[in-house]
């Protein structure tokens, strides 16, 4: 499907790698081609809910810099990668796997499904290794982090998720090469492969944003890591527990958790929501991540719109408070986050859908030939500043192993 798939100018491709990641409605789903798409160099995010109206599937993503306009914050930074701060599409062709069976949904299934049989043969997905550069030196990321734990000390914010980029200019790739690698190094539940044009997202995201059924939304925030001991069964079991029992990683849980359901309260009938499940400990391939599931029944009648206002950017990827972390976030970081900590996902002919966090990524543009993934963590008085850095370097670990390695990949 992926030899296949590449040859359009847009689509969207989602990969739960097979985890029980409740709830899971599909293996794998696919958006190919485009019928008809909505983006902010056109319009409003409200005319999205026009766009939704139509009842077909749709795929796309929320730039977590549109959430600045969220916030009535200006925010003036470049962004090297140049993915639309939203930008959703109505595919031509949807395929998707559930259970053991292969769906194909468009006019010509017959067609497209001996296209993808026939494609299986392996590509030229050859990638030279990449030369990573960081925006910050470790002794300036260290500074940054103690001027933010003086913000907090002041009572400016109580936790604050600050990253830092790294990136690679003059780079030529195949992303589907890298997309295959990445999943072999470091596969998740919300794991992604999404192309515009030029601009494309290599997503090995471990973190759901936001999910809908009916008139139930959850939200998965993750916040707490602690790295795998893979080789020592009894060592790793022991990093499982101590990050069950950190205190550090609990406060910064809850006050995320916190926020969640107060945002999920703007559109959620009065007493249903609430925290369902508290610090629940997930093993991943390279960390184990500190989970909690927040669940709300949604009022009448609120368009998809209204419930983005109300959500996003995601806790997880802010602070709290939302806006005055925000606010430090957009001084203190070096440049634009763009699509990163953002969302990208699909929504159903029903109005059902499902956003990952766009975190454990790579970003792409291959006209300006730049390349770019973020990293970061987050922040609290408790927060010991070198070991933030340890956080980020583990989470970019899998991602700093696909590209400085030059490979084959089929």
């Amino acid at each position: 499907m992926l030899n296949w798939v590449h040859r359009f100018n847009i689509f969207c491709l989602l990969d739960n790698n097979s985890y029980n990641f409740q709830p899971n409605d599909y293996e794998y789903l696919l958006g190919a081609g485009c019928k008809a798409f909505i983006s902010d160099a056109t319009t409003s995010f409200d005319s999205v809910d026009t766009f939704l109206q139509s009842k077909q599937w749709t795929f796309g993503h929320i730039a977590y810099d549109l959430g600045y306009s969220f916030q009535h914050i200006n925010s003036e930074k470049d962004n090297n990668i140049s993915f639309p701060q939203f930008f959703f599409f109505q595919p031509q062709i949807v395929l998707f796997i559930k259970g053991s069976q292969l769906h194909i949904e468009c006019s010509n299934a017959d067609e497209i499904y001996n296209e993808v049989m026939s494609s299986a043969e392996d590509i030229d997905a050859a990638f030279l290794k990449v030369s990573i550069q960081q925006k910050l030196t470790k002794s300036e990321y260290l500074q940054k982090i103690k001027a933010l734990q003086a913000h907090i000390q002041r009572g400016d914010c109580y936790e604050i998720n600050f990253c830092q980029e790294f990136f690679a200019e003059d780079v030529s790739l195949h992303p589907v090469a890298v997309f295959h690698a990445l999943n072999v190094v470091s596969a998740n539940p919300f794991a992604a492969l999404y192309k515009i044009d030029n601009r494309f997202l290599i997503c090995a995201s471990p973190e759901r944003f936001l999910h809908k059924t009916g008139n139930k939304l959850l939200s998965q925030p993750m916040k707490g890591t602690a790295k795998r001991v893979i080789d020592n069964e009894t060592a790793d079991g022991q990093a499982f527990k101590d990050l069950q029992r950190s205190a550090k990683d609990r406060a910064e849980n809850v006050m995320v958790v916190d926020m969640v359901r107060n945002d999920l309260s703007v559109v959620c009938q009065e007493g249903t929501v609430q925290a369902q499940e508290l610090f629940e400990v997930y093993s991943f391939p390279a960390v184990h991540q500190m989970v909690s599931a927040i669940t709300g029944l949604l009022k009448e009648d609120v368009p998809f719109s209204e419930i983005i206002r109300a959500t996003f950017p995601m806790g997880s990827m802010t602070g709290a408070p939302k806006k005055r972390v925000m606010q430090l976030i957009d001084e203190y970081e070096e440049g634009s986050r763009g699509i990163f900590s953002g969302t990208l996902g699909y929504i159903s002919p029903a109005g059902d859908f499902d956003f990952n966090v766009v975190i454990r990524s790579i970003m792409y543009n291959a006209t300006k030939r730049y390349l770019s993934y973020q990293v970061g963590s987050g922040i609290t008085i408790y927060s010991n500043p070198q070991k933030e850095w340890e956080e980020c370097l583990l989470k970019g670990e899998g991602i700093k192993k696909v590209l400085t390695s030059a490979s084959t990949f089929p």
